[in-house]
């Protein structure tokens, strides 16, 4: 029965893991996305836009520049931060699994 609940965690810590890798991905998109678009920033020359709900509102490319490079800053703390989350789950599903497999033998 004890192996059992082992099983049972295992699992709820790889489902925990598949979250995590999926809000991972998503911040990881999002970092693309603002890297490009400071590429693209960097480029321009002329007027920038920035999309505010549903419209779209001049914007100095500075101001721009700055409200990305915030953006990114804490995009990478979200994936470093996921990422250790992630290394934790890993170590603790490595020992139980070794656990388990002590047991049924």
């Amino acid at each position: 029965m004890e192996n059992q609940k082992k099983i049972q965690e295992l699992q709820l810590l790889e489902q925990n893991l598949q979250n995590l890798l999926m809000q991972k991905q998503t911040f990881q998109a999002r970092l693309m996305e603002n890297e490009n678009a400071l590429n693209e920033l960097k480029d321009n020359k002329g007027q920038s836009y920035k999309i505010v709900g549903s419209i779209m509102i001049a914007e100095d490319n500075k101001k721009l520049e700055e409200d990305l490079g915030e953006e990114k800053k804490i995009l990478d703390l979200r994936i470093k931060s996921i990422e250790k989350q992630e290394n934790g789950l890993k170590e603790k599903a490595t020992k139980l699994q070794e656990e388990v497999m002590k047991d049924m033998k």
